[in-house]
């Protein structure tokens, strides 16, 4: 059987500082009739002015700003009030209040595998409030629990859609590929989008949501770690031998061009390969004092 729920909509509620007034005024004639006497027609008086006190008073609640109260007759739905302050309604109401200020959840630490089958860490803080109260109140148990639940669900996976890192191999993702690490934006604009998808049944905003844990797990932390200090290494050798190369290349037509000295090719070999050496090296480079030729 397919159950709908009620469409939110504005309840018949008042002013409770009116009904003090009567509630009060009503309670003072109850009290003088008491001192009166009641007897025929005055005990007839009494017992109305005392229910009608009690009919002012009985239906007083109080609401704080950003709150708003749900009003059930025996199990029917009857309207929402969200005005603040002193309010009434009828006595036998049944005032459900729900907060709908902003609420912040840190999710926990989850363990799932990314989208190259990488385990990671991964958590989010979601700033989420209830928009829809009906929908919060009936379409779900708990609206509380219902956050949490989806909250990790959507997490795990956004993981499984984005891989963690990318790497310049063959197979690996491209360099231009959102990933969990580089895409900020896109990836907390995708978990805003699929967390308020997962809401909508529980009538439930989404008003921001990032990542605020990212990792690799503990096990293949160590090698992740060093494959990138080696990564490091390579693109750095690597500019450091294109500038040499380049500064070699200067070197010999410098000399070319000023006529310094003629080389061959062997000595051209000689001094290309003495450059590089001076260049590319990790320590200072020792001079050696050659006396004699080349072809000695």
């Amino acid at each position: 059987m397919t159950m709908q729920s009620a469409e939110e909509r504005q309840a018949a509620t008042a002013s409770g500082f009116i009904y003090v007034a009567v509630g009060l005024i009503f309670l003072l004639v109850a009290a003088g009739l008491v001192v009166a006497g009641p007897r025929g027609p005055t005990l007839a008086l009494l017992v109305v002015a005392v229910l009608v006190a009690f009919w002012c008073l009985g239906g007083l609640y109080m609401l704080q700003p950003n709150q708003a109260a749900l009003l059930l007759l025996f199990g029917s739905y009857r309207g929402t009030d969200g005005e603040r302050g002193l309010r009434w309604a009828n006595p036998f109401y049944t005032k459900r209040k729900i907060s709908a200020c902003a609420h912040n959840f840190n999710s926990e630490k989850l363990k799932v595998n990314d989208k190259r089958g990488n385990p990671i860490e991964i958590a989010a803080t979601v700033v989420w409030r209830v928009d829809d109260t009906v929908q919060a109140s009936f379409d779900v148990e708990n609206y509380h629990a219902h956050v949490l639940t989806q909250t990790e669900s959507a997490l795990r996976h956004l993981a499984l859609s984005y891989a963690y890192d990318n790497f310049e191999e063959p197979g690996a993702t491209s360099p231009n590929e959102v990933t969990l690490r580089s895409g900020t934006e896109e990836v907390s604009a995708a978990l805003r989008n699929e967390l308020q998808q997962r809401f909508a049944q529980a009538g439930i905003v989404v008003v921001d949501a990032k990542l605020t844990h990212l990792a690799y797990a503990p096990e293949i932390a160590g090698t992740m770690l060093r494959r990138r200090q080696a990564e490091a290494v390579i693109a750095a050798r690597t500019k450091i031998v294109s500038g040499a190369v380049s500064m070699v290349e200067m070197a010999l037509n410098g000399l070319a061009e000023r006529g310094v000295v003629q080389l061959d090719d062997e000595r051209r070999a000689a001094m290309v390969s003495n450059l590089l050496v001076v260049l590319c090296s990790d320590h200072a480079a020792t001079p050696v004092v050659n006396t004699g030729t080349l072809y000695a």
